[in-house]
């Protein structure tokens, strides 16, 4: 999956992943490959890649949008 988060103030990341974790308003969530396309609201917390090589990586984020389909994922984060 290819994953981009961008803030206001610059694109955070941009690559291949195998795995999202994230807070929504409603609860944590994860993607993983083939998930069904999704746009939902994030709250306040982390984001948390799993890239292909196995390395965890850790966003701290106020607030945000994503948008997963076709195994892109585009989260606009503040």
């Amino acid at each position: 999956m290819k994953l981009t988060i961008i803030t206001p103030d610059e694109t955070l990341y941009t690559g291949e992943v195998k795995s999202v974790k994230l807070q929504g308003v409603q609860g944590k969530f994860e993607i993983l490959n083939n998930h069904a396309p999704i746009v939902s609201a994030l709250d306040k917390g982390e984001i948390k890649i799993t890239d292909v090589e196995d390395a965890q990586l850790s966003f701290p984020i106020n607030s945000g949008i994503l948008e997963m389909s076709d195994n892109n994922i585009q989260i606009l984060a503040q």
